[in-house]
């Protein structure tokens, strides 16, 4: 656990203590409790956290997809709510995870499902007890449906706070669309863990319950899918971003480092978590359009010709060209065209003002002058996270959306900025690559007090 902060310790720490409190009334329960039906359902979850690869399709499975869930809420359904929180705990402590912080993301995958877990249980034992048969089966949905919610609602909660402990989300936006999204599939889960049950009480007996989790299977196929297809949407934006940098040297930490501030300022503005992504991604390709610009022009020292100014400024444009039939870039197409227009009407390509100018947009051009001015160029040094600030402070307005920076300046006060280092020769390859030096994103009284720099803009 040293990799996370200190709060994040005490948090999953805490959390781990509240499922230990949640699941020790289990020694009361004494041999007459059905421990070994908590025995098999433990074991079952166990298996079915190793699966990592569907032999049907072939398809590897990521890491925690929830396609056995199912499985606790059978656990819910059947056994008391101490021995409910037991089942989960192994199969979380023993099923694959990331490599970073392996050991704290087991402990809280363990401490929130056996929450989550135990919670339903006292739920569905609350709303209205039924026997579990077919002939009960109606009976059974509401107190089931509730059950689910409560797993639901209990997972959100936690999650939200681990966001803030781990990794400082603000507290406003931490729990924001985490219960909307992830309703609907518990329940369903739910559903499933519902026929579980009662099969698994029927005269067929526990076999005749795992038929249910063929369907599970079928869910882990679609859900790895669409993994695949996430896979291939980061490898197209990644060979873009790969062939801009191949075409101006400049650009490589640059395009991720303006993709990491936009993301920064749109968590402060509260954007939900899918646009999150799709501001990223505008980050990240907003100066794709470089392709389109003759390499002399990105690689030239020295003062530029308004003729070769203009050729410079045709890159939004470009890069809107080059994204137009990528479907999944939505919003980002928009950001990529309009990264250079001004608040004040005077950016390029189209001269847009205000709220005229695409939200995304707005947010990219007030990252990409941030990254600028904070990064070393071969004509200046990189300026002050304080005086970059102040700087766009000073053009917001005019140049850049006042909420915009003042996103970004409580951001980096929460979170500081820690951009990779970038080694001194490609840092300052190319004057005139810089997509946002000189006026053109850079305010023009940055431009103006860095040295060898003059107004008017390279793109």
């Amino acid at each position: 656990m040293r990799e996370l902060p200190a709060a994040a310790r005490g948090y999953i720490a805490g959390a781990a203590l509240a499922a230990a409190l949640c699941a020790a009334p289990a020694v009361l329960l004494g041999a007459e409790a059905p421990w070994a039906t908590a025995l098999v359902l433990a074991a079952l979850y166990g298996l079915c956290g190793q699966v990592r690869r569907c032999e049907v399709t072939g398809c590897h499975l990521p890491f925690t997809t929830g396609s056995f869930l199912p499985v606790l809420l059978t656990a819910v359904f059947l056994l008391p709510p101490p021995l409910a929180a037991l089942v989960a705990v192994p199969g979380a402590l023993i099923a694959p995870v990331e490599e970073r912080s392996a050991a704290a993301r087991k402990v809280w995958h363990a401490a929130e499902l056996a929450l989550a877990t135990c919670a339903a249980a006292h739920v569905f034992r609350a709303v209205g007890h039924q026997p579990l048969s077919a002939p009960q089966f109606p009976l059974l949905l509401l107190p089931a449906a509730a059950a689910a919610g409560t797993f639901s609602a209990v997972l959100a909660v936690l999650d939200g706070g681990v966001l803030i402990a781990a990794e400082r989300h603000p507290a406003r936006t931490a729990w924001r669309g985490l219960l909307p999204r992830s309703l609907g599939p518990h329940l369903v889960h739910g559903l499933a863990g519902l026929m579980m049950a009662v099969l698994w009480h029927s005269s067929y007996g526990p076999l005749a319950a795992l038929p249910v989790l063929l369907p599970m299977h079928i869910s882990c196929w679609v859900f790895a899918q669409y993994h695949r297809e996430r896979a291939a949407h980061r490898a197209t934006v990644r060979a873009l971003v790969q062939a801009v940098d191949i075409k101006d040297r400049y650009t490589r930490g640059h395009s991720e480092r303006v993709g990491r501030a936009s993301v920064m300022i749109g968590r402060e503005l509260g954007l939900a978590e899918d646009r999150l992504e799709v501001l990223r991604i505008a980050g990240i390709l907003h100066d794709v359009g470089k392709l389109g610009v003759p390499t002399r022009l990105l690689r030239k020292d020295g003062p530029l010709t308004p003729q070769e100014r203009d050729a410079i400024e045709l890159h939004p444009e470009y890069g809107h060209e080059i994204v137009r039939g990528i479907g999944f870039l939505g919003e980002a197409r928009a950001a990529i065209l309009h990264h250079h227009e001004r608040v004040d009407g005077r950016g390029y390509p189209h001269g847009l003002s205000g709220a005229q100018i695409p939200e995304l947009a707005r947010v990219v051009a007030v990252a990409d002058a941030f990254d600028a001015m904070t990064s070393t160029r071969c004509y200046r040094r990189a300026r002050p996270v304080a005086a970059a600030l102040a700087e766009l402070r000073n053009c917001a307005g005019a140049q850049f959306d006042p909420r915009m920076v003042r996103a970004l300046a409580a951001s980096l006060e929460r979170h500081g900025w820690h951009p990779d280092p970038v080694p001194p020769a490609e840092a300052g390859a190319g004057v005139a690559g810089d997509a946002a030096v000189r006026g053109a994103v850079v305010p023009v009284g940055a431009a103006q007090a860095d040295a060898g720099a003059a107004p008017g803009g390279r793109g």
